[in-house]
């Protein structure tokens, strides 16, 4: 389960982000990449952009189900 307290610091602010746990799969950004990027310098995720309306959520949500490591959050707020 990901940490909001060890996210990363690229991660826009808002609901989702991901943290320290990530292992670089990609998996995020082929599910949402208008919403996912990679760091390509320290191998590792981040949110770009959060969703609005309810198919980016869609998408961020599969993202957010899809990760290995569960290394992508939601900490319940916008």
């Amino acid at each position: 389960m990901a940490d909001k307290n060890d996210k990363f610091d690229e991660n826009v602010e808002g609901r989702y982000y991901v943290d320290r746990s990530c292992i670089a799969c990609d998996a995020c950004c082929i599910a949402a990449p208008d919403h996912f990027g990679m760091d390509e310098d320290d191998g590792h995720a981040f949110v770009k952009k959060q969703p609005t309306g309810d198919e980016e959520e869609e998408l961020v949500v599969e993202a957010m189900e899809g990760c290995p490591v569960e290394s992508i959050g939601s900490d319940g707020t916008d």
